[in-house]
């Protein structure tokens, strides 16, 4: 008998484990948030991209790839912010693995400055990259297109992976 309530709680309890299991991936498939969004544009054409999302909206224009014969040199642009809620520029990626390394502006803290997320971009305003603000300093680029342009992936904290074509300009 005794072998019989071993044989009954293990069943019982296998059940009830599973029944838990597909009640729970039941609840958070029903309730998941909406991943964020993977923005591609739309483009308007090469150096700009415009993403507008429930939660985000983002200005990406005059994206210029200043590279010299090596490969080396600097991606300006103005980002504007306008989502309501201040936003990071955390990464720059660029064809075969490239990363761009990310500068602050001359300003230790507020809008352009370099933080651990990476660069502040407060809502309402536009950031200048290059000259006096944040810059972006590219190392052994490859993947220049025949348009003289260079694909170029932005991860932003709020609005996701933006891509765009930067236009290329000899440094």
């Amino acid at each position: 008998m005794a072998d019989i309530n071993q044989r009954t709680r293990a069943v019982l309890a296998a059940v009830s484990i599973a029944a838990l299991i597909a009640l729970t991936a039941g609840c958070a498939n029903d309730n998941a948030a909406a991943p964020a969004p993977e923005a591609t544009g739309p483009t308007t054409g090469p150096g700009r991209a415009d993403v507008q999302a429930p939660g985000v909206d983002l200005t990406v224009t005059h994206a210029v790839a200043h590279l010299d014969a090596a490969g080396d040199g600097t991606l300006t642009m103005a980002v504007r912010n306008e989502d309501g809620v201040p936003e990071h520029l955390g990464m720059v990626a660029t064809p075969d693995g490239g990363r761009g390394a990310l500068v602050g502006a001359k300003a230790v803290e507020g809008n352009g400055s370099l933080a651990t997320a990476g660069i502040l971009l407060q809502t309402g305003t536009t950031v200048t990259f290059g000259g006096n603000g944040p810059r972006v300093l590219l190392t052994h680029v490859k993947g220049v297109t025949n348009h003289h342009t260079l694909p170029v992936s932005l991860q932003f904290g709020v609005a996701g992976l933006v891509r765009l074509q930067a236009r290329v300009t000899p440094d």
